[in-house]
Parts: C-alpha cells; structure tokens; sequence
C-alpha cells in the first residue's frame, strides 16, 4: 500500500453556503450520502474521494483541527477572481514556487483554510501523479 491520502473531508458551519462555494468556484457536484447534512464530494474521475459535513464544534469555539489541502487547477488567477465572487477570502496571494508552480491561499465561506495550486507541465511528481 503507497500510503497515499484516499479521502478528505470539508467540515462546514452552513454546508449548503459551502455546497454553493465548491461547486461555483470549483464546478464539484455533491451527492447526499449517510447522516443529515452529509455529502460525497465528487471532483473529477479518478480523483481521491471527499465528503462536505456539519462541522461538529463551530468555527468560532473548538472547530476542526486537521490537514491542509491544495487544490490543483488550471489557472490560479481565474481561481482567485472565483474564490473571491463567491464569498472566499485570499489570505495569501499568489506566488511562484521554483519548479513546481503558483499557489495562493484561501479561506472559503467556512473558515477552512484551502490552497489552489496551478501546477508547472513537469511538476506533478509534487503532487503524486
């Protein structure tokens, strides 16, 4: 087994504002799946599987402590201008990392910290393709 991350999880205050977030920003479709306010997250074909849930502590007290994501796209700069029509925050802005690609930083609608990476063509052993 390779020990790659098989699944990621967005926790979420109000998860129809952060269902709305994704699928604007990122154009993702959501499928209700198991307990109330739960979804799959579907991203792309052979992607790793996600989820968006009710967060069980608000962002405002003990929220969720877990992994940073990033995000792979095609254009940092059209993700950006989305992110931000759609209610997220850029809380980093773009920057060249040598050999590997632009990223920026962002919250979305939910406090989540997120990345959003536009790869370089030659850079995806970065990201494990």
């Amino acid at each position: 087994m390779a020990n790659d991350i098989a699944h990621f999880a967005i926790h979420a205050d109000d998860c129809q504002r952060a269902k709305r977030f994704y699928e604007t920003v990122f154009g993702w479709t959501f499928t209700p799946w198991g307990p109330p306010d739960f979804w799959r997250v579907h991203t792309s074909p052979g992607a790793i599987h996600g989820a968006l849930q009710k967060r069980r502590h608000p962002a405002t007290g003990a929220g969720m402590i877990g992994f940073e994501c990033t995000i792979a796209v095609d254009d940092v700069t059209a993700i950006g201008k989305a992110i931000r029509a759609a209610g997220g925050t850029i809380t980093m802005p773009a920057f060249e990392i040598e050999t590997v690609g632009t990223l920026l930083m962002f919250t979305d609608t939910e406090g989540n910290v997120v990345g959003a990476m536009q790869y370089l063509p030659r850079a995806t052993e970065h990201r494990g393709g």
